[in-house]
């Protein structure tokens, strides 16, 4: 899979570009506290990005053939309604960066990811909306993708079907789990969450669930 670079930006703990990873695509995570999306510089005439960073590496731009992008839900989210305090402003500096750098490349496909919220007043109606569980994932998240991709084959249907965690917490009267309610301790019973690191709650719930990124990297490579 040589010369095809898949940026990820906001990636966190790579989680959604995981599978591309794998199958050999040249993964390029851009995340804090190495890399702020904000901070990007473009030479040699157009033809290479950099991030900043102790360790500025070119990224050829027309080897750029994907990018997914996951900017922090914090000031978009639901859950903060409740809160007198939301600063619209700064989460979209770290949207309109994404936006711009998939502007910049013109990639074969992209992704941005968030939780079902506040980003819809400002990008609209979704692409595509999934819940973890809809991969054999079981929890729920429901969230937004836009971008130009193709849609991920649907796995379940019903959720009687899906196989289940049984130590994963479900609050009282839901029938489901959901990981905004699951504390960071539950990482030890998802095996598909035991590679990756996450030292708080919030950056537990954010790995991406890889039931979708299995799915989605399905739908959208090609050789």
């Amino acid at each position: 899979m040589l010369n095809k670079i898949i940026l990820d930006l906001c990636g966190g703990t790579g989680g959604w570009s995981k599978p591309f990873k794998e199958d050999g695509y040249d993964v390029r995570v851009i995340t804090l506290p190495d890399f702020d999306v904000t901070k990007y510089g473009v030479v040699n005439e157009g033809r290479d990005i950099y991030f900043l960073s102790k360790k500025q590496d070119l990224i050829p731009i027309e080897e750029v053939y994907g990018i997914l992008a996951a900017p922090p839900c914090n000031e978009f989210s639901i859950a903060k309604d409740h809160k007198l305090t939301r600063d619209l402003q700064k989460g979209l500096k770290v949207v309109n960066a994404c936006r711009d750098i998939i502007k910049l490349c013109k990639p074969q496909f992209y992704a941005i990811e968030n939780p079902v919220g506040h980003l819809r007043k400002f990008l609209g109606k979704p692409n595509y909306t999934f819940q973890p569980w809809w991969f054999g994932d079981p929890w729920t998240k429901r969230t937004d993708v836009w971008g130009k991709f193709n849609n991920p084959t649907r796995i379940y249907e019903e959720w009687e079907t899906v196989p289940k965690i049984k130590e994963l917490y479900i609050r009282p009267g839901r029938t489901k789990p959901s990981i905004a309610f699951l504390h960071k301790s539950a990482k030890r019973y998802i095996p598909s969450f035991k590679c990756f690191k996450a030292e708080t709650d919030a950056a537990f719930r954010a790995i991406t669930p890889q039931g979708f990124a299995k799915w989605f990297f399905e739908a959208n490579t090609f050789y």
